[in-house]
């Protein structure tokens, strides 16, 4: 099983890329989001990939992050779901939109990806709500050590919570925020008002 392709990036289409590796071209389906992201062709490029296997096809499916992978294998392990609607989800929606509307039950926004109605974004919400990690949950224990290590740097709470906020909504820090850049970020606002 492929779990990973680093190779040179040879053609770049809707959804589909074709991945070099060492002579052998890999045709690799991304979510439309990853390809304003890619390098120019023949440029080497690093995905996570799953690979989907059935009587009739094998097909490979990339992404830039570990969490849409995870997203993607989930969401095709939920009877109806498949690879193409999965793929379609990732492209119409952000991983840490997608955790905050599992979590807050937001029906409308899982609706804006096409061919997913209300019925099933409510099966989705259900079944779903205890298999994905709580992106709540992450962002508070990221949110409450990188407040914890401003305030042990000298900074006072309110003013380090204050930097921390603006660091969040500039960053667009999502799921795969960390402390370090947590901790950068809120420092170039607390150093910008000095």
């Amino acid at each position: 099983m492929i779990a990973s392709l680093r190779g040179r990036l040879i053609s770049k289409k809707p959804e589909r890329l074709i991945i070099d590796v060492h002579g052998v071209g890999y045709s690799v389906h991304v979510p439309l989001t990853l390809l304003s992201n890619l390098p120019d062709e023949r440029t080497e490029i690093f995905l996570y990939i799953h690979t989907h296997v059935r009587e009739d096809t094998l097909q490979l499916f990339g992404f830039q992050a570990e969490d849409e992978k995870k997203i993607f294998t989930t969401l095709i392990g939920i009877s109806g779901i498949g690879p193409r609607t999965a793929l379609n989800l990732l492209s119409t929606i952000p991983p840490d939109q997608f955790y905050s509307a599992i979590n807050s039950e937001d029906v409308d926004v899982l609706c804006k990806v096409p061919g997913l109605g209300k019925k099933t974004a409510h099966r989705l919400i259900l079944e779903l709500k205890e298999k994905l990690p709580s992106f709540t949950e992450k962002k508070n224990t990221v949110y409450d050590d990188t407040l914890s290590a401003l305030v042990n740097l000298g900074y006072k709470k309110n003013i380090a919570q204050d930097a921390l906020e603006k660091a969040y909504a500039s960053s667009g820090a999502g799921e795969t925020a960390d402390i370090e850049s947590l901790l950068r970020e809120a420092l170039k606002y607390l150093t910008k008002d000095k």
